[in-house]
């Protein structure tokens, strides 16, 4: 376990006091890093009281929403620490969604201000079209301010970081609607803790940011888990195989956390470059999550980087983690590892009593991490946790006899592509509003591990719309990792007596190969 001196000692309750307790202790070391260069303790720490403080005085309250429309930086990093101590929620929101998904998310949460972090020329365009003003940053980049709902009540603040929400994480439910999972400063807080004990980190490490802190991986297990431990986190907002490999090599950096899919690209950027191994010395720990990780890629990027490559498993409502292998026992598989400390796993079958050991059911998980709930949808919280606060996660999983956990599949219909959550619903919803669609399906085929989404459509008698073209059509309303590989036109779709599509002949078909789009 780490040896280094950790002045907070396990006690950090808010995860704003994170600043502080290494300004306290190394204060000119670096913080944070971006384009425009290292950012120390101190300033990080200034930043987050001045910009409570200015927050503050634009009518932020307790238990308002703020909405934070850009990508990772240091301006996000300082943002998060001061909205959260100003004692709002937290919404980071990738700047990549269209207009319409940051509508619904802004509408559903009756955000009272949105900021935007205008470097991303995506976030510049949100921004006009909201009649953003500037926000004095500090010289930390570029942001810019809009009031979007001067009416909105706040939540009620308790004092209490395990009552208290710190972030608002939005994805999509089975409905098609905005759903808004509520995490507390102390289920934040425990997964900090549990990464900086399971990564082993102190503060010499240099970890790689590029995971999107609009999203729970990102936010928690590598932004949270890096800085609680003092070590420093080096931001990238955009993703190229190049631009990774290089710059991990150029930062020394000793952490890297991904998705199966970055590594798999950069393992094939190598190749193309004539290289066999990637010569990266300073690098130490290499992670993978947010999507299944497949043998024979796990195999690839352990040569290639000549380290073993960790796995986990999580989902939002946990915030993330659940399971993670362990530094001191790799695994030759693709096991997600054993669960983390403090956290309790049932396998359960469609009664919700324990299968028999070996056997595969629906995962549950009980433990810190757990959310408060869905905002604003108490059924959905009620069907996610059940009697005596455990978390049905949708998820099909068995245990190994060594304790080990093994994802088998998903009882849900989401697709998870590159890490991200693509729920069909909303695909097909813009497909269905184009005037040559009578009707839509969108299911997920899985290519080297990584999941594609891939939609079929029946047209209204005597259309000719192309596959290509609806492709076209729907890229301006949905974010581009929900975005169909291939829309295949069909002259019916395959559907039950009910009238009911069947979406398991479907995702054969997918699966079996491309389709011909016409």
């Amino acid at each position: 376990m780490n040896s280094e001196p950790h002045p907070a000692s396990g006690e950090v309750a808010w995860i704003d006091a994170i600043p502080g307790l290494w300004a306290g202790a190394t204060p000119e070391a670096t913080a944070v890093a971006d384009a425009n260069g290292p950012r120390t303790w101190s300033e990080l720490e200034a930043r987050r009281i001045e910009w409570a403080r200015r927050l503050e005085s634009l009518g932020v309250r307790p238990g308002d929403r703020v909405m934070v429309v850009g990508e990772n930086g240091a301006a996000a990093i300082a943002m998060l620490f001061a909205v959260a101590t100003t004692r709002a929620w937290l919404m980071n929101v990738n700047a990549r969604l269209s207009a319409r998904e940051i509508a619904l998310i802004a509408e559903h949460s009756r955000a009272r201000l949105a900021l935007y972090l205008v470097d991303s020329v995506e976030a510049q365009a949100h921004a006009c079209a909201a009649g953003a003003k500037a926000f004095d940053a500090d010289g930390w980049g570029r942001i810019e301010y809009a009031q979007l709902d001067s009416d909105a009540e706040p939540e009620t603040a308790h004092g209490d970081p395990e009552r208290d929400v710190a972030a608002l994480l939005y994805t999509t439910g089975t409905t098609g609607d905005p759903k808004g999972v509520m995490l507390t400063h102390a289920n934040l807080m425990f997964i900090a803790r549990n990464s900086r004990e399971l990564r082993r980190l102190s503060p010499t490490d240099r970890a790689y940011g590029l995971l999107p802190v609009s999203h729970v991986y990102g936010l928690a297990s590598v932004c949270l888990g890096t800085l609680y431990s003092g070590a420093s986190l080096h931001c990238q907002p955009r993703f190229s195989p190049g631009s990774m490999a290089d710059f991990v090599r150029t930062q020394a950096l000793t952490v890297c956390q991904g998705v199966p899919a970055m590594y798999a690209k950069v393992v094939e950027h190598l190749r193309a470059r004539g290289e066999r191994r990637f010569a990266a010395p300073s690098l130490r720990f290499l992670y993978a999550g947010g999507s299944p990780l497949a043998p024979a890629l796990k195999r690839e990027v352990e040569a290639f980087f000549g380290l073993p490559l960790h796995n986990g498993y999580g989902l939002t409502e946990a915030a993330p983690t659940l399971t993670q292998t362990r530094p001191e026992a790799p695994r030759a598989d693709c096991s997600v590892g054993p669960a983390i400390p403090g956290v309790e796993l049932r396998i359960v079958d469609a009664s919700g009593a324990d299968v028999a050991p070996g056997a595969t059911g629906e995962l549950w998980a009980r433990g810190p991490n757990v959310m408060k709930g869905y905002y604003r949808a108490p059924g959905a919280t009620a069907e996610a946790i059940r009697p005596g606060g455990w978390l049905a996660t949708g998820d099909l999983a068995r245990m190994a006899e060594d304790g080990a956990y093994f994802i088998e599949g998903r009882l849900k219909e989401l697709i998870i592509r590159s890490g991200f959550n693509v729920y069909p619903v909303e695909v097909e919803a813009v497909l269905n509003a184009h005037p040559e669609v009578t009707q839509s399906a969108v299911v997920g085929r899985t290519r080297d591990g990584e999941e594609e989404v891939v939609a079929f459509v029946e047209l209204v008698p005597g259309a000719r719309v192309t596959g290509p073209e609806l492709i076209a059509f729907a890229a301006p309303s949905l974010a581009p990792y929900k975005r169909p590989s291939e829309v295949v036109v069909l002259p019916a779709l395959p559907a039950a007596p009910n009238g009911k599509v069947l979406k398991g002949r479907l995702a054969r078909m997918a699966q079996a190969g491309p389709g011909t789009a016409t």
